[in-house]
C-alpha cells in the first residue's frame, strides 16, 4: 500500500470537498456500480462515525473497505469473527518477558485506519462489547492501561441476514455506535460485466494509490462540523426525529444520538456532494441509513422494514425552504 510521503495541509470545508472527490472517484474504480453505497461510505467516515454493512459474502463488501484504506493513504486490517474470538484477539495484549520481567503491550488489529469487522454478529456479546470503547473513544484500555487508537479510525462492520446460524443479534448499544447501514447488493449488469473482464473488483485494486494522507483525512473530518446548515434544516432534521417517535409501527423512535448523528452525516454527505452547506437534500439522502438501525418494528430491529417506513416518513414530512441564518 502506498502512502503520502507527508501530512496536507489542514483542510477547510473547500478542501475536505476536494479530497471527498479524490477519495470517491479512486474507490469507485474498484468498486464498480455502487455509486451511492460508495457515498455512503465516505459520509460514514467523514462524519467521524462507522459504518455496518448488511449482505451475504461475495458483494464487495472487503473491497469496498480496502479500496477506501488504499485511497486515504492509510493502514488497513481485517478481523474474521467467529464465536471463539476473544476480547484481546483484537484490542491486543500485554506480553511478559521472562528475561526483565517486563510487560509489553502488544496492539492488536484494531490499531489502524480502516478496521473491517468481517460477520460482526458471529462474535460472542463478550468480544462484541469490546469494540464499544475503541468505536465511542477511540482507544482501547488493557490491563488498566490506555492506548490510542489512530486517527483517523474507521471501522466497517458487516452482518450476516438475522436468523443465520451461530450469529449473535447485536444489542441496542452496538448497533448505535455505526453512524450508518447500508446493504451492498448485487451489481448491475453493466457493473457485473466490467468486473469480469478486468475492469473493476479485485482486478483494478492493486492498480490503486494513495490520494490522501491520513492526515489530511482526520483534519477534513474535524471541519465537517464547519460546514453550514441554515436553522430550518435543524428543524427539519428534528422534525424527521419527532416522525420516528409517533409513527404507530416504530415501537422505538430515534434517539437523540440519532439525531446528532442524521444531522452530521448530512453535513458530510453536502461534502461529499461538492457543497459546503446543508440542503434538504442532504437529510433525505442520509436519513434511512441513519436511523434504520436505531429504531425498532414490532419491538425488533428490522433494517428492512425500517427503511421502507422512514423513506415513507420522509416523504410525507414537509420540506423546509432554509433562509439565511
Amino acid at each position: 500500500m502506498t502512502a503520502v510521503p507527508s501530512p496536507m495541509p489542514t483542510p477547510g470545508p473547500e478542501q475536505a470537498v476536494d479530497l471527498a472527490q479524490r477519495l470517491r472517484e479512486t474507490v469507485s474504480a474498484a468498486v464498480r456500480g455502487k455509486d451511492a453505497e460508495v457515498r455512503l461510505a465516505l459520509v460514514a467516515l467523514l462524519s467521524g462515525g462507522h459504518l455496518l454493512v448488511e449482505d451475504l459474502p461475495g458483494t464487495g463488501k472487503t473491497l469496498l473497505a480496502k479500496s477506501l484504506a488504499t485511497a486515504l493513504g492509510g493502514r488497513f486490517r481485517r478481523v474474521q469473527c467467529t464465536p471463539d474470538l476473544l476480547p484481546t484477539d483484537i484490542t491486543g495484549t500485554s506480553v511478559y518477558s521472562p528475561v526483565d520481567g517486563s510487560w509489553t503491550f502488544r496492539p492488536g488489529p484494531l490499531f489502524a485506519n480502516v478496521v473491517l469487522v468481517d460477520e460482526i454478529n458471529r462474535a460472542s456479546p463478550r468480544t462484541q462489547a469490546a469494540l464499544l470503547e475503541p468505536m465511542e473513544e477511540h482507544q482501547v484500555t488493557v490491563d488498566g492501561a490506555t492506548h490510542l487508537l489512530p486517527e483517523p479510525f474507521f471501522c466497517i462492520g458487516t452482518q450476516n441476514p438475522y436468523g443465520q446460524a451461530g450469529t449473535f443479534p447485536l444489542p441496542e448499544s452496538q448497533l448505535d455506535r455505526f453512524a450508518l447501514v447500508v446493504s451492498m447488493g448485487l451489481p448491475d449488469r453493466s457493473a457485473e460485466r466490467e468486473i469480469l473482464t478486468g475492469r473493476g473488483g479485485a482486478d483494478v485494486f492493486p492498480t490503486l494509490h494513495a490520494v490522501a494522507h491520513p492526515d489530511e483525512v482526520a483534519a477534513a473530518i474535524e471541519q465537517i462540523a464547519h460546514v453550514h446548515e441554515a436553522p430550518a434544516i435543524v428543524e427539519y432534521v428534528l422534525d424527521l426525529a419527532e416522525a420516528t417517535r409517533n409513527h404507530p409501527e416504530l415501537t422505538v423512535g430515534a434517539s437523540p444520538r440519532a439525531t446528532v448523528s442524521l444531522l452530521h452525516a448530512a453535513r458530510a454527505h453536502a461534502v461529499v456532494s461538492g457543497r459546503t452547506h446543508v440542503t434538504p437534500d442532504d437529510v433525505q439522502a442520509v436519513a434511512g441509513a441513519s436511523f434504520a438501525h436505531r429504531v425498532a418494528v414490532g419491538g425488533v430491529v428490522d433494517t428492512g422494514a425500517a427503511r421502507r417506513l422512514i423513506t415513507d416518513l420522509v416523504a410525507a414530512t414537509p420540506v423546509p425552504r432554509p433562509g439565511p441564518g
